[in-house]
């Protein structure tokens, strides 16, 4: 709700902005809030279907790894501040630079050549296969017994 706020010596412009530029994507923890990387799981018979939200980056800002079962999407961005406005200033700035993560342990079996993935107009799929490790069949070792 926009409404001026003169309480225990607030100001009423910084109040009136902070109630508008309210929304959900600004709410949380900062920068590192799982809300600006929103997540879809579809899922399979064979595969896992990873569909990422990323608005705002670009196809550079963002690296997927996969390293010890867990596959890490990195989303990070620079806003660039041009200060050629001469005699103008900011009443408020919300643009930001940071870095967002995203873990989601996909197993041991997985390896990089059998994710996909694509970048798409601010939307990231990731597809990963299904796959479980193979029991590895324990060769039987016989000692040498002597005459």
């Amino acid at each position: 709700m926009m409404r001026p706020s003169i309480i225990n010596g607030t100001n009423f412009l910084e109040d009136l902005f902070d109630e508008f530029f309210e929304t959900p994507f600004m709410k949380g923890t900062g920068l590192t809030n799982v809300a600006a990387m929103k997540t879809d799981i579809k899922e399979s018979d064979s595969e896992y279907e990873v569909i990422m939200d990323l608005p705002g980056f670009t196809k550079e800002d963002v690296k997927a790894e996969l390293k010890d079962g867990y596959l890490t999407v990195l989303a990070s961005h620079t806003e660039e501040t041009n200060e050629a406005d001469e005699g103008k200033k900011y009443v408020r700035k919300e643009r930001y630079t940071g870095h967002y993560k995203r873990d989601f342990f996909v197993g041991d079996a997985v390896t990089e050549e059998d994710i996909k993935a694509r970048f798409k107009d601010g939307v990231l799929t990731i597809i990963v296969p299904k796959k479980t490790k193979e029991p590895e069949i324990e060769e039987k070792k016989y000692i040498a017994i002597e005459d």
